[in-house]
């Protein structure tokens, strides 16, 4: 029967373990040294090795030849652990055995003296999943089991463990494999198994693989069904690489502000099954890749595709700013959460696509017309405003004085020593946009301030807030401590900013005006 590679190949021997030197050095050492302990635990991602190790480390303590302390995979206690002949290694899922009668089962075992062994050793695979009547159920016997039993926790989710459990084993902690061993490992593999595999496309395995050596192998079993001669272009087709140019399609379509063309593509894929999540979040992948180029000096190690791909990376990155990007990946983001939650993902999809195509920067390829005209616009702006006669600035007097202390000010000093005049008009008045946040937790705060500043706004001047009112009783309240104590406190809450307060009596302020204009104004000053 045929057997699976990453079964077939499993490290037999803590020196054919791939990538965790830090582990197995250690437990050869303890092993020579004599040195065991009761209870270990590994730790670390997916197939990285942890159960792999536990099995070598079960072996070894129970070999009857044991070798610099590795297990010598010859003797009958080997060989009989590894065909599962010996019932005294004990292999427990915590997925599906995670009760507390299971773990007292466990219990009663260990009672029993090994039948062919040294040592009773248990391994508990995910032992995150069990219980917390099971873990209680365990603890005394993890803290103090028999002479003759060792215990072996191995979980992904190392956070789940309760610190009673952690504080009895000997930790040990699993890295992800670099995808550089993985494929010399794939390369020492392929060969034995007489496969023609390319050393571009076992370093395209081991980058998908993500630092699991499993994944790699089982990468490699699904590749060899095409034949046995692999390139990165079979990987690439094998495992779904080469059926996502859409992405660059769709970023083409986005950069260019083409919406018709976004819609048309998601019309394309949503009938070729293409799940709008999955689209969503393969598009930010996309997009970080993109943001990868732009920003990192050597960007290879980074990217999971193959050179075809990293050519079209690098030519579409031409076309993109690091801030675009940024806020194209903050508008997805916004998507996939919305489309967690809406019935019609395909209309959802629509709308995030319309978002990136009506938000961002100008396309680098804007005509130079316009910006020609603006710049005309401008000289024409300053002539003018050079040739007109400066006009006197406005009396203190037409503008309102503030009103009360500002926060920090003693509470001894009076109010009228307070007053200071507002700046000077020829700071131009802004409007306070926070003024609606301000009354909404003013209705919470002071209740009563909220009702008399019902319908009200404010203008920002400089360190002054000077509010517009129409109500005749809000000169009275607003004069009072602890009303103007109140607003300036809620002003600090929700701007960080030290204000003092006054009564807007002039015009509205106008909106704001356009960049351009503001820069012609300024140069009058020069």
């Amino acid at each position: 029967m045929y057997q699976v590679l990453y079964r077939k190949w499993r490290s037999p021997k803590f020196s054919d373990v791939v990538g965790q030197d830090h582990v197995t050095t250690t437990l050869r050492r303890a092993l020579e040294a004599g040195r065991l302990s009761h209870a270990y635990l590994f730790t670390g991602p997916r197939g990285t090795g942890k159960t792999s190790c536990a099995r070598i480390l079960a072996k070894a303590v129970n070999c009857t030849q044991p070798q610099g302390g590795e297990p010598c995979n010859t003797c009958e206690i080997c060989n009989g652990i590894d065909s599962g002949n010996i019932l005294d290694v004990i292999e427990i899922d915590a997925a599906s055995n995670n009760g507390v009668d299971n773990i007292r089962d466990l219990r009663e075992e260990t009672n029993f003296t090994p039948s062919r062994g040294k040592y009773r050793v248990y391994i508990i695979d995910e032992v995150h999943m069990l219980s917390a009547g099971a873990f209680n159920a365990l603890l005394k016997t993890l803290e103090e089991p028999p002479s003759y039993v060792i215990f072996i926790l191995a979980t992904t989710e190392v956070h789940k463990l309760p610190a009673t459990v952690l504080s009895r084993c000997q930790r040990f902690d699993f890295h992800r494999i670099s995808a550089e061993d993985i494929a010399k490992r794939l390369l020492r593999v392929a060969g034995q198994e007489g496969l023609a595999l390319e050393e571009s496309a076992a370093m395209l395995l081991a980058r998908v693989a993500d630092g699991a050596m499993r994944d790699a192998y089982s990468l490699l079993d699904r590749c060899r069904t095409e034949g046995d001669a692999i390139t990165a272009e079979a990987v690439a087709k094998c495992i779904g690489m080469a059926d996502r140019r859409y992405l660059f399609e769709l970023t083409d379509a986005v950069l260019e502000r083409d919406i018709a063309s976004c819609l048309e593509l998601i019309h394309r894929l949503y009938h070729d099954a293409c799940e709008m999540e999955r689209l969503c979040e393969e598009l930010l992948v996309h997009l970080r890749n993109l943001l990868i180029l732009l920003t990192v000096r050597e960007p290879r190690d980074f990217l999971l595709c193959t050179e075809d791909d990293l050519k079209l990376y690098q030519a579409q990155a031409g076309n993109c700013a690091t801030p675009q990007l940024l806020r194209y990946m903050e508008l997805l983001e916004s998507t996939q959460g919305n489309l967690r939650r809406s019935a019609d993902r395909r209309m959802e999809m629509e709308l995030g696509l319309i978002r990136l195509c009506t938000c961002g920067e100008q396309p680098a390829a804007q005509s130079n017309t316009a910006l020609e005209q603006r710049v005309a616009q401008l000289e024409q702006q300053i002539k003018a405003v050079k040739a007109a006669p400066r006009s006197l600035p406005q009396s203190p007097e037409a503008t309102a004085p503030s009103i009360g202390r500002s926060l920090g000010v003693s509470p001894n000093k009076s109010a009228s020593e307070d007053e200071e005049e507002p700046l000077a008009p020829n700071d131009p008045d802004r409007l306070f946009a926070e003024w609606t946040q301000v009354l909404d937790q003013l209705r919470g705060n002071n209740p009563a301030l909220a009702g008399i500043l019902e319908g009200s706004s404010a203008v920002s001047r400089g360190e002054f807030i000077l509010i517009k009112c129409d109500n005749p009783a809000f000169g009275t309240f607003i004069r009072q401590p602890a009303h103007a104590g109140s607003l300036k406190e809620t002003i600090y809450h929700i701007t960080d900013r030290k204000v003092r307060l006054g009564i807007f009596k002039g015009e509205d302020p106008p909106p704001e005006k356009d960049p351009l204009v503001q820069l012609a104004e300024r140069a009058q000053k020069l």
